[in-house]
């Protein structure tokens, strides 16, 4: 498996709408917002095959790490750790001080196994409860 940047748009986004949109009905207004232009996309890729994304937005000293996304057919396997572990690297290439995300529920210990720490309250975010998390890179 391999995780490296991508000028690959429509790789990243048939990977998000097939999780966030038709998976988890996100409504498309919600997950095509805008930002896609100014932030860096990673793709992972496994036997040459696009399974899984995550987008990176800086913002001065602080990475926020958004639409982290793997293939139901490609769970399981390390993608979604890789995809986060090439996201920190990045953004400390690149000169952040601390990653954000927002996580859904769900996935926290996840991203608790990977050193972040869940703050503030639960919040709804496209009908799917989020809690914002951080750590320092």
């Amino acid at each position: 498996m391999t995780v490296e940047e991508t000028d690959d748009l429509g790789a990243c986004l048939a990977i998000r709408r097939r999780v966030f949109i038709e998976e988890q009905g996100v409504a498309e207004a919600l997950e095509i917002d805008g930002l896609d232009g100014e932030a860096i996309h990673l793709l992972a890729r496994e036997g040459g095959r696009a399974i899984g994304t995550a987008r990176l937005l800086l913002r001065g000293e602080v990475g926020k790490i958004g639409r982290v996304a793997v293939l139901p057919e490609a769970r399981g396997r390390g993608a979604g750790a890789a995809l986060m572990e090439a996201a920190l690297e990045v953004l400390r290439a690149r000169g952040a001080r601390q990653a954000r995300l927002g996580s859904q529920v769900h996935a926290i210990p996840f991203y608790e196994r990977l050193g972040f720490r869940a703050e503030g309250p639960v919040y709804d975010d496209a009908g799917i409860p989020h809690r914002d998390m951080t750590r320092p890179l």
